[in-house]
């Protein structure tokens, strides 16, 4: 009989677990951080027009945005089939985008209000009157900078 006994299988030891969770809540935590959540749900039709020459803004934490465009088929039955304005979350009538620069302008910081860029995402099929009287709106409260956001792309496809 021998007094050492040699180890039958070479068994590898069980994988510590222990530090599972914190690697889950390390990710968790990461992505959270690294997400960037949606601002407004869209509610109207957005096929913007195409255009050739573009610029893209690099902050956006300096931009306002006004939607134009028919109500998506989800709110048409409520809302009907002709071009609506859209700010923020909710239909808006003409009169109402100035009080919402306004508004716009008070909720960001003192040293931004003066380099706030307002950013129309109209609908290539949205009619230029609906868009001459948010200018008129925009020139009221002295809202100048006026972006017009477009696609990449043939500028002659709006001509159809």
């Amino acid at each position: 009989m021998s007094k050492f006994k040699k180890k039958k299988g070479g068994d590898l030891p069980a994988i510590s677990t222990a530090s599972l969770p914190d690697i889950v809540f390390m990710l968790l935590f990461f992505f959270m951080v690294a997400t960037v959540m949606r601002d407004s749900t869209l509610m109207v039709v957005n096929k913007l027009p195409a255009a050739d020459q573009i610029q893209k803004l690099d902050k956006k934490d300096r931009v306002m945005y006004i939607y134009a465009g028919k109500p998506s088929s989800r709110y048409e039955d409520k809302y009907g089939s002709s071009a609506r304005i859209q700010l923020n979350d909710k239909f808006a009538t003409v009169n109402e985008v100035g009080a919402f620069i306004l508004a716009e302008r008070a909720s960001k910081r003192q040293e931004l209000q003066n380099v706030l860029t307002t950013a129309m995402k109209v609908d290539s099929e949205t009619k230029m009157g609906l868009i001459q009287d948010i200018k008129q709106e925009l020139r009221k409260v002295s809202a100048l900078k006026i972006n017009y956001t477009t696609r990449v792309g043939d500028y002659t496809q709006n001509l159809n």
